[in-house]
């Protein structure tokens, strides 16, 4: 059986590398007369490894066993035994689902790229290289190797937003850049302390780990400094509309759809297990962050007149539900934050899309500029209502499953954290009503909208599979919450001994 490779994560992992490796043997091999032969063979290898690394992890779901709450498919290379520093893979039923997430997105992105005309192999290249990093993070097993992707994520979106943006591109690069980077400052000395007080970097061992409860509420802010601007939490979210706006299309669905999740993966993989009594002591301040993120993000949202920025702070608000339920830390919660952000992959990358179609027939993203596009773009206009109330959360989406599950995990706990986030569900269908009002229906007052053309096949198909994905998981929920059954039973079985134990000493 393939599942019993062990080296299976690592093959995952790293076939992107070697398409870009590919690609650079292309560019620097082709002579520049021959550019839109490397351009084409470029966006071709992209597209195909993107496919093979698709195939690759649902192999690795086809042999993952949800019943086991711990670590499968190990790949364990010891470097430095005397330090306990190595090389280590694994999934859990938490990381195997962003794993398949990661990998589901990529060739939608590598399609949607059309636009890109110029330096179109190192686009390739820069794509793959970020879907390695994007993937080891979720397999890492060793704080050091985690760290290393975790950071390196950085440096290829960095070059995707900074090189192939809009016009105030640098600025928004180096903003995206500056916030992540200083957050991971902190959580790198708080793993350099993990690691003294242990004397191991493996993650496993980590989770067993009893850290003293003084010393955990010092961790955990270092970790949070991290994880919050990665989500991004309020207030250090205002990199992400930036970033969105002056993205390329194909960065902003990534961007939306997989480097926001690495912040909640943070919290299940090492704030919530490692400092529980941390973790329940600064809840409140979670919970407090989520409810101002949902209702003043949304009324920012509210506010804006680019399509894309006004889907970023949406972004934000959504991101608010997650870290809501995750620190109700009960069942329903965090499997509720877990489908959230998997479901808010598919809904958000959807809208970033819908947005680069008309974007590339007329080169503006200002809504004012829009109007009536139902009578020349039908099909556009009803796939767009789709995601458009799937992003409000219509019961029949996936958009649904994700905050009803984390409200209801949020009122067991408190019912104003229920109430504040339920007053954030009824200003996104303000916010996404309006704008779709305002952009497709109504008069096409606009003449130079009376040649704007429907989809084409290739963006029906991106979109139509995204939809799919949108509505198959909205009548059936139990393709993600029984897979991450196991392990967020465990999760939350070992946060509540650890909170017991505590409070009887």
């Amino acid at each position: 059986m393939f599942g019993e490779i062990e080296s299976l994560l690592t093959v995952l992992t790293f076939v992107p590398t070697l398409g870009a490796l590919v690609i650079a043997v292309l560019r620097f091999t082709t002579r520049p007369e021959n550019q839109d032969i490397t351009d084409r063979n470029s966006r071709a290898v992209a597209f195909w490894t993107t496919i093979i690394t698709f195939g690759i992890s649902c192999l690795m779901l086809w042999e993952f066993d949800p019943s086991i709450s711990g670590f499968q498919m190990i790949h364990e290379v010891t470097w430095l035994e005397q330090i306990g520093l190595g090389y280590r893979m694994g999934v859990d039923g938490i990381s195997v689902l962003f794993v398949m997430l990661t990998t589901f997105l990529m060739p939608i992105c590598i399609l949607a790229s059309g636009a890109i005309k110029n330096r179109v192999a190192d686009y390739m290249i820069a794509f793959l290289l970020l879907e390695t990093l994007m993937i080891g993070v979720f397999t890492a097993l060793d704080l050091v190797l985690f760290y290393i992707f975790f950071e390196g994520g950085l440096i290829p979106m960095f070059i995707i937003i900074g090189v192939w943006g809009g016009q105030n591109r640098v600025y928004a690069a180096f903003k995206f850049f500056l916030y992540t980077l200083f957050g991971s400052v902190l959580m790198l000395v708080a793993m350099i302390f993990m690691f003294l007080e242990a004397s191991t970097t493996n993650i496993i061992t980590l989770l067993d780990h009893p850290f003293d409860i003084d010393v955990q509420n010092w961790l955990w802010l270092a970790f949070f400094a991290s994880f919050a601007v990665k989500m991004p939490m309020w207030p250090v979210h205002t990199w992400l509309p930036d970033a969105h706006v002056q993205a390329p299309t194909a960065g902003s669905v990534i961007l939306a759809g997989v480097l926001l999740k690495m912040g909640g993966y943070g919290f299940l993989r090492f704030s919530l297990p490692m400092f529980p009594n941390a973790s329940d002591y600064f809840a409140p301040l979670v919970f407090a962050l989520s409810i101002i993120a949902i209702i003043y993000t949304s009324l920012v949202a509210f506010r804006q007149t680019d399509i894309k920025k006004l889907i970023a702070y949406s972004s934000v608000a959504h991101m608010g539900f997650v870290t809501m339920g995750l620190f109700a830390m009960n069942e329903t919660g965090v499997q509720g934050a877990i489908f959230q952000m998997i479901s808010h992959g598919f809904i958000s990358g959807a809208l970033f899309l819908c947005v680069g179609v008309i974007y590339d027939r007329m080169h503006t993203r200002e809504i004012a500029f829009y109007g009536g596009l139902v009578h020349r773009m039908p099909v556009y206009a009803a796939i767009l209502a789709l995601f458009t109330m799937a992003n409000i959360g219509l019961p029949g989406t996936s958009g649904f499953v994700g905050e009803i599950m984390t409200m209801v995990g949020a009122y067991q706990v408190s019912w104003w954290i229920a109430t504040g986030a339920a007053a954030g569900v009824i200003l996104s269908a303000m916010y996404m009503l309006t704008v779709y009002r305002n952009v497709v229906f109504g008069e096409m007052t606009n003449p130079k909208l009376e040649t704007i053309t429907d989809v084409d096949m290739k963006e029906a198909g991106m979109l139509g599979i995204l939809a799919i994905a949108t509505l198959v998981l909205g009548v059936s929920s139990t393709l993600v919450t029984d897979v991450t059954a196991a392990s967020v039973d465990n999760l939350i079985s070992n946060y509540q001994a650890a909170l017991e134990a505590a409070a009887a000493q």
